[in-house]
């Protein structure tokens, strides 16, 4: 997910829109652009300003009329191939896991090799290594084994959401951070909006609970981070309509304006000169390491809110960071295309870097079994072991950049996707199951994260994305039922 650079002021939302536009196919313009407005525009002015004679003005005229003609075609051709490309896909990912007689393919792939090579033990050693790719090429193929369901929606936000993040376990809450300035909670079984912080300016990137206290951290455009009190109200609020009687509003109503509100954080952490794309706590939530764009990693004190030191090193823009669960690590993930792990275990903060990626590095998290997981624009995602980082131990290729993914305790990667996909796959690299997407479920828009859950009401996975929507789904592996 490529970030284009900005001022201090600048929105987030409008760079990341402005990057899809130039990473993606040829989008139309907006209204305004090349349309009968300017064209009428630019007749006026030559009409009142130009000193061509009429024969030259028509002329250029016709000219305009032949561009915006040939433009409107142009843009139905691409609308139309872009139209195709998704079927056959949606087809492809079909046939794969439908087609009966993938189970046959690695002994028609063996028969044939053996026919071919001769019994030199150079050819032999030559078939065994082939016959290991062909395995794992077949593994590829196999049925989907999880089953996955929309089960909740969490809609009211007015711009697209960032990040979703879960509270700690005990709690049946999530929190949302949105491009519309705004952060907010959520009942996970009511799907009601409990609590909105407002205190930021700018958009919301990031959003984290703390792990044993009712406190939020939240990172923003505004180039600072927040930690502010989750003082929740399960009640429903007076005036506001159960989930049913919403169903017909418009999505902007959706929060009712009774819904509780903060706007004084609890704790404001200043020193980056750019915006904040993300904030974490170290293990023990005594310090926040925030990543901004202005190339530097800070490290926080929560009780004073000091800057306790400056992480350096990167070429370009931070986009992601994250902690380890039990240890004083966390990596950083830049537009450089590297991700950086830091150690906080001694007094010197060491630091390694990982050139894996040959594209901005969206993403970067630790799982439970000590291993990294990297996402890219390049289209990859990268398992690294934390003993020997100099190699990956497995790569996912995709066919979409990959945004902010997560990781489950089983060791499930959720693989949230620019084309609105979001894909599942286990750590050695092999495809699990992909969540349905159709006019009914899924996202119509870039999916921007992705965050597991302990099982609550049936609820194991949420995803967020710029069509302003989260969704909680069920994933269920098929052994289980």
């Amino acid at each position: 997910m490529s970030f284009q650079r900005m001022s201090v002021n600048q929105n987030i939302s409008n760079s990341k829109v402005q990057s899809k536009a130039k990473r993606g196919s040829m989008n139309r313009p907006q209204s305004g652009i090349i349309d009968g407005d300017i064209f009428y525009g630019f007749r006026s002015d030559i009409e009142n300003d130009c000193p061509l004679a009429p024969a030259y003005k028509t002329k250029l005229f016709n000219l305009f009329r032949l561009i915006e003609k040939e433009f409107d075609i142009l843009y139905q051709e691409n609308q139309s191939l872009q139209d195709k490309i998704e079927v056959l896909n949606e087809k492809i990912e079909r046939d794969t896991f439908d087609k009966p007689d993938c189970v046959d393919f690695e002994n028609n792939i063996s028969k044939v090799l053996s026919k071919k090579l001769s019994s030199s033990s150079q050819k032999s050693k030559t078939a065994h290594k082939l016959k290991a790719q062909t395995s794992k090429i077949v593994s590829s193929f196999k049925a989907p084994q999880y089953n996955c369901g929309l089960v909740k929606s969490y809609i009211g936000h007015k711009d697209g959401v960032w990040e979703v993040s879960v509270a700690r376990p005990g709690v049946p809450v999530i929190g949302t951070a949105s491009a519309d300035h705004s952060a907010c909670i959520w009942s996970i079984e009511t799907t009601r909006c409990l609590l909105q912080y407002q205190g930021h300016t700018g958009s919301v990137n990031s959003i984290r609970f703390h792990p044993a206290k009712d406190l939020v951290l939240t990172g923003s455009g505004d180039c600072s981070a927040h930690i502010w009190q989750a003082a929740l109200n399960w009640d429903l609020p007076k005036g506001h309509s159960s989930e049913e009687e919403l169903e017909g509003e418009d999505l902007d109503d959706k929060i009712d304006s009774k819904i509780s509100t903060l706007r004084t954080p609890f704790r404001e952490l200043l020193g980056h000169s750019g915006a904040v794309s993300a904030a974490e706590w170290i293990v023990g939530a005594d310090q926040v390491i925030t990543a901004s764009w202005d190339r530097s990693a800070i490290l926080h004190d929560v009780e004073t809110g000091s800057l306790l030191t400056t992480l350096s090193g990167h070429d370009q823009e931070l986009t992601h960071t994250s902690t380890h669960p039990s240890q004083r690590l966390a990596v950083t993930s830049s537009r450089d295309a590297t991700f950086r792990l830091w150690d906080f275990r001694e007094s010197l903060h060491s630091v390694s870097v990982f050139q894996g990626h040959t594209e901005s590095v969206t993403s970067a998290v630790f799982t439970r079994e000590d291993k990294v997981v990297s996402g890219s624009d390049d289209r990859s995602v990268k398992v690294w072991d934390l003993k020997n980082m100099r190699y990956p131990v497995a790569t996912i290729r995709v066919d979409s950049a990959v945004n902010r993914l997560s990781v489950s305790a089983n060791g499930i990667i959720a693989i949230p996707h620019d084309n609105r996909h979001v894909r599942l796959f286990d750590l050695h690299g092999q495809r699990l199951a992909r969540l349905p997407r159709s006019s009914r479920q899924g996202h119509n828009r870039m999916v921007a994260s992705a965050a597991w859950i302990d099982d609550v009401g049936g609820v194991n996975l949420f995803t967020s994305g710029f069509d302003r929507r989260v969704l909680g789904w069920s994933v269920v592996s098929l052994k289980d039922q």
